[in-house]
C-alpha cells in the first residue's frame, strides 16, 4: 500500500499499488477483471488503476507559477514556440485508442487479480488443518506426534529443499539495474510490462481527452523544450535512447507528473504552476524518467510478488497454529505489518533514492 501514492495538494494520499495488505484485496478481483474487460469507460480506468501502479508518482509543493518566474519562455498561450531541435527523440501525439474489449490479461495484472484467491486458499487450507487436528482423538494425535518425531529429518530435509528451492529461483533470476549497475530480482518480462502500459496510457488517455494541450500552447512546449533537452543531453544512454518519449500535458491543477514504462510522459498544469523555474521542472521529469529508464515498475512487481507468494506459506502456519479465528486475524495483521516495513517500504524508498540519484545525473547532464 505504501509502495507508489499520488499526493494532492491538500495532501490527501490515495494507494495505487497493492502490496499485500488483507484489506487491500476486497474489491481487487472485481476491480481488475472490469479493467480488462470494460476498458473504455471511466469506472474501469479508476479501478484500474486502483488495481496495479506502474509508474512513479510524483508530488510536490506549490511555488510560484512557472510564468511569473521566467516571462522568457512565454507560458501564456499566446507565446511564441520555442527553438526545437531535430536531434531530440520526442515524439508529439495527440491521438488515443482503447484496447479491445476483450484481451488477455498482461502476467502481472494475471497474478494481482488471483492473490486474494492465493490468499484465501491459504487461510482455508490453514483453518482446516486446524479444525482437522482438534477433531483427532488424543491417541492419534499421539501417533501423529511419534510419527513426526521419527521422521524429523525426512521432514527437516523436506523443508530445507523447498527453500533452496526458492533461494535459487532467486538468484537465476537477478537482473543488473541499467546504469547504477545493482543487482534486482526480475520476475516478469519487458514485454509484459509493455502491455500493461499501453492499458494504462489507454486509460489516462480516455480520461483526460478532453484535457489534453495542444502542441501549440506554450505551457506544452515548454514541457517539449526540457523533455527534449533531457533526452539529447543523454542520448548516450542506450536505453534513454532506445526510448521513444511522447509528451502529453493535461489540464487538470493536480500537482503531478509521471512516466511510463513505454516513455509516454504525462504532466499536468498544475506543476508547472507550483515549480519556479524550468530547472525545478528538469529535475522532476528527470526523476520520473529514471524511473521509467531503470524499469522500477518490473522490479517492483516482481519483489512484491515473490514476498507474497512467500507469505502465503506463513499465512497457512498462522491459521493453522493459532486456536481461535481471532488470533489467526491478529497474527495476519502483524505478518502484513512486518513485511511492509521490513520490505516494503525500505524497498520504494531505495527506489525512490536511485530514482533520484539518476534523474539528477540527467538533469545535471
Amino acid at each position: 500500500r505504501n509502495g507508489c501514492r499520488r499526493l494532492d495538494l491538500s495532501g490527501n494520499a490515495r494507494n495505487w499499488f497493492l502490496t499485500g495488505n488483507p484489506d487491500s484485496y476486497r474489491n481487487l478481483i472485481g476491480k481488475g477483471l472490469r479493467c480488462l474487460f470494460d476498458a473504455p469507460h471511466t469506472s474501469g480506468q479508476e479501478e484500474y488503476r486502483n488495481a496495479v501502479c506502474i509508474s512513479g508518482r510524483l508530488c510536490s509543493q506549490p511555488s510560484q507559477p512557472l510564468g511569473e518566474k521566467i516571462p522568457s519562455l512565454q507560458i501564456s498561450s499566446a507565446g511564441q514556440p520555442p527553438h526545437h531541435f531535430p536531434a531530440w527523440n520526442v515524439q508529439i501525439n495527440r491521438s488515443f485508442h482503447t484496447s479491445p474489449s476483450l484481451q488477455a490479461a498482461p502476467v502481472p495484472l494475471f497474478w494481482i487479480i488471483v492473490k486474494p484467491a492465493q490468499k484465501l486458499f491459504a487461510i482455508i487450507l490453514g483453518r482446516s488443518i486446524r479444525n482437522w487436528w482438534k477433531a483427532l482423538p488424543p491417541n492419534k494425535r499421539e501417533l501423529f506426534k511419534e510419527s513426526a518425531r521419527k521422521n524429523k529429518w525426512k521432514i527437516l530435509l523436506g523443508v530445507s529443499s523447498l527453500g533452496v528451492v526458492f533461494i535459487m529461483f532467486y538468484f537465476t533470476h537477478l537482473e543488473e539495474t541499467p546504469i547504477t549497475g545493482r543487482a534486482r530480482l526480475l520476475v516478469f518480462g519487458k514485454e509484459h510490462f509493455r502491455e500493461l502500459s499501453q492499458m494504462e496510457y489507454d486509460m489516462w488517455m480516455e480520461q483526460f481527452k478532453s484535457q489534453m494541450l495542444p502542441e501549440t500552447d506554450a505551457r506544452y512546449q515548454v514541457v517539449e523544450r526540457v523533455v527534449g533537452h533531457l533526452s539529447e543531453s543523454n542520448k548516450d544512454i542506450p536505453q534513454v535512447a532506445a526510448l521513444q518519449w511522447v509528451i502529453h500535458v493535461v489540464d487538470e491543477p493536480g500537482v503531478n507528473a509521471f512516466v511510463l514504462p513505454n516513455g509516454q510522459v504525462f504532466v499536468f498544469t498544475g506543476l508547472l504552476d507550483a515549480v519556479s523555474d524550468i530547472h525545478q521542472l528538469s529535475f522532476i521529469l528527470g526523476h520520473e524518467i529514471a524511473h521509467a529508464v531503470l524499469e522500477h515498475a518490473a522490479e517492483k512487481a516482481s519483489l512484491v510478488h515473490f514476498l507474497d507468494f512467500l507469505s502465503l506459506i506463513f499465512l497457512t502456519m498462522i491459521w493453522a497454529i493459532c486456536p481461535r479465528d481471532s488470533l489467526a486475524v491478529v497474527g495476519q495483521w502483524i505478518q502484513s505489518k512486518l513485511q511492509e516495513f521490513m520490505f516494503d517500504r525500505p524497498y520504494s524508498r531505495t527506489l525512490e533514492a536511485e530514482a533520484d540519484k539518476v534523474g539528477l545525473q540527467f538533469a545535471a547532464k
